[in-house]
Order: C-alpha cells, then structure tokens, then sequence
C-alpha cells in the first residue's frame, strides 16, 4: 500500500473532518463509560444502607467484581480488537455494558448486584482497546498526544454526568431508577457510533508493523516486555491511576461521613471537580501537549512525572484536614488533575509498540490500571477503614485516614514516569515511531 492511501484518514479537508469526527465520537463513547462506572461510586452510601454492607462488601461489589471480570476479558478482547471491525466491536460493547448498567439498577439482592456487575465489567473491556486502535489509526505518531488529550476530556465529561447527574437523580427517583436513567443515555452515542467509518490498521504509521496481520497475544506481550520504558510508563499509569482515580472512587463517601455532605451534596461537588474541573485541567494539559508534540518523547515523561508529584500534596492534605472548607479547597487542588496523566501516557502506549498490537497493549493497561482503581483501591481502602474503625474514638473518621496514607502512592508513579526516559530512544525506534 503506498503512503498516500495509508495516510489518507488524516489527509485533505474530508479525510481531516472524518477522523476528528472519530475523535469526538470516541470520546463521548469514553464518557459513557466513565459516566456507568462513576455514577455507582455517587450511590454507594444509598446501596451500602439498602443491603446492609460493610466498607469492604462496598469495595468488593463496587470494585473487585468489576475488575476481576474486566480484566479477565481485557487481554482476550483486546487481541480480537486487532483483528476485527473495530467499529462494530466498540457498538455492541456499549449496548453490552448499558443492558447491565440498568440490570444493576434492577437488582433485589446483592447477588443479583454482583452479577450485574460483572457484566458491566465484560461489556467495558470490550470497548476501550478498539477505540484507542482506532484513533492510532487516524492521527501520525506526532498527533497522538494531541488527539489522545483530547479523548481524555471523556474522563471529565462522564465523572459530571455520574457524579452531578447521579446524585440528582438518587435524591429524586431513588439509585435504581437512577442506573436505569443512565443505562437509556446511552442510546444517541450508539447511533453515533453507527457514521464512523473503520481506518485501515496501520493508516497513519509508516513503520515496522503498519501493514503486517495481527501480532497475536503471545507475540504482542513479548514485545511489550522487551520495551523497559513501555514497562515503566505501565507501572506509572497504574500507581497513578491508584492514587488519582482510586481515590475519588471513595471521595463522594468521604464527604459524606467525615463532613455531613448528603449523597447529592457529595455527588455534584465531586462531580464539579471531576467534569468541570477536570476538564479545565484537560483542556490546559492538551494545550501543553500541542508544545510537548514538537519536543522530544522525554519530555512527556517529565509531564507526566511532575504532575503526578505536585498532585500527591493536596491529595493527602485533603485527607488529613479536619475543617470542611479546607478540604474542598484541596480536593479541588487533586481531583481536577487526577487524569491529566491519561492522554500523554495512550499517546506514548500506542507510540511504543506496532500497529498489529495496539489493541493488546491497551488491554495490558487496563488491566493493570484497572486492578488497581477497581480491585485494589475499593478493597484495600474499605478494608483498611473497617480496621481502622475499630480503633478509632469516631468510627467515621476511618475512611479519612485511609485515604491520606493512600494518597502518597502518588510518589511512587512519578518515579516510574522519570525511569522511562532513559530507554524511551532506543524503544520508539524499535517500535518504528521515532
């Protein structure tokens, strides 16, 4: 194939409309997604009372039993996204996790719950790895931080609509008319979803592995263990994405016990964090990244590390502030710039392997970052405040200090971030995108 077909998607006035067509439809598909998973950390407290759960049954249901399943389907998925319609794959994942996002909402028992969830979490693998292989193929190596950016604005788009809107409706109609009400939401993206058109693989690369068959999984995960900055940026995402996103999880329960929020109180101040301050946060990161797209690769690692060392200091103070108005002054110093990390970070991800294995390479992320948002954090930080509780003159409070020694992991990701740069050269040019 020559150049020019491979590089259509991105050329001429038409071909630039379809592929940021692509990009915003992406997005709302991202935010979709967020919005089905944030919404049920807004409910936890209405769900905890209804079905008489500890912290920890609260992380396991919440969590664990998203993530064990999302995971487990991650790797599998993923591969198929290398070898499949995208596009398709991507609209009957979204119709997947939506019917079980309204199941959950319909639930009679914590059972009936559990298994909801575990849907959810087999309908969410399945979405995430062919939409990030389809903006590869639409934007060249040097966009991606750009598009990618961008793509993350659904981060901030579905944590408003779940914390806001979820908290709204909780208080209105009550959390299972509320989960029902989001699962319908979906409906528009999914004809959305219908006029993107699939990208040849490889479209916008013009090195090794652009036109070659799928890699497989084996031969992706060979790959991905020989690049030691691929490795590093992974386990960086992952701490990150513990002591960013693992923490909101709990931050709109937090609010509740130790500063008397009500469950809509909590939901729209994490929610206007989360959407309108994430976004904001987002839209400035994105416009870094238009400098940091001229620069070399590293410094994108040095972003990603500062940010994620400057955000650990409101994010534990937050916690261990006793005075309400102070600890909404920091959460929103945290929260806003929880997912600054997450565009620059896809951007190196799909930078750093071949077209042939993108969708895999996705799939390991998330299964490593989502272990640690989804599994580890619930489970870790709910146990952690059941323990806690039993030494504590105001039980309540557990939850609080649990969070702040959490918050500190945020340490530990900058300095994965840092490592990365010192092979990131030598991988790119094995992965054909220096």
């Amino acid at each position: 194939m020559s150049s020019a077909v491979r590089s259509a998607p991105g050329a001429g006035g038409e071909g630039s409309r379809r592929r940021y067509w692509a990009l915003l439809v992406m997005t709302l598909v991202y935010g979709m997604n967020i919005a089905d998973r944030f919404v049920l950390s807004t409910l936890i407290e209405p769900i905890k009372h209804d079905f008489h759960l500890s912290d920890s049954a609260v992380g396991f249901l919440t969590g664990v039993a998203l993530a064990l399943f999302y995971t487990a389907a991650g790797l599998p998925l993923g591969a198929l996204a290398d070898r499949v319609n995208r596009r398709n794959m991507i609209i009957w994942a979204l119709a997947l996790w939506s019917a079980f996002t309204a199941l959950c909402g319909l639930a009679q028992t914590f059972w009936h719950l559990l298994l909801a969830r575990i849907g959810v979490g087999i309908g969410e693998a399945g979405g995430t790895p062919p939409s990030h292989s389809i903006l590869a193929d639409y934007f060249r190596p040097s966009e991606r931080i750009v598009a990618m950016s961008i793509y993350a604005l659904g981060i901030a788009l579905g944590s408003a609509i779940g914390g806001i809107g979820g908290g709204m409706l909780a208080e209105r109609f009550g959390w299972r008319q509320s989960l029902i009400i989001f699962a319908c939401a979906s409906a528009p993206v999914l004809l959305l979803l219908m006029t993107v058109r699939e990208p040849k693989r490889g479209a916008a690369d013009s090195g090794v592995g652009a036109e070659e068959p799928a890699a497989g999984l084996r031969a992706s995960m060979a790959f991905i263990r020989g690049q030691r900055s691929l490795l590093h940026v992974l386990a960086g995402a992952t701490i990150a994405t513990f002591s960013g996103m693992g923490l909101v999880w709990w931050t709109p329960a937090f609010l509740g016990r130790s500063h008397g929020l009500t469950v809509g109180e909590a939901g729209a101040a994490v929610g206007l964090m989360s959407g309108v301050g994430g976004a904001l946060a987002l839209i400035v990161s994105t416009l870094i990244t238009l400098r940091l797209a001229r620069l070399p690769a590293k410094w994108q690692c040095h972003f990603l590390a500062w940010v994620t060392l400057l955000i650990t200091i409101p994010g534990v103070a937050a916690h261990a502030v006793a005075d309400k108005s102070a600890a909404l002054i920091l959460l929103w110093l945290f929260v806003p710039f929880t997912n600054v990390y997450v565009g620059p970070t896809l951007a190196l991800l799909q930078n750093l392997v071949r077209a042939n294995m993108r969708g895999v390479t996705v799939a390991a992320l998330l299964f490593t970052a989502n272990i640690a948002n989804l599994a580890i954090a619930p489970q870790l930080i709910g146990l952690a405040s059941d323990l806690l509780a039993a030494h504590l003159a105001d039980p309540a409070q557990s939850l609080r200090i649990a969070l702040a020694f959490s918050a500190l992991t945020g340490l530990w990701a900058a300095v994965h971030f840092w490592a990365a740069i010192r092979t990131l050269p030598s991988d790119l040019r094995r992965a054909g995108a220096a």
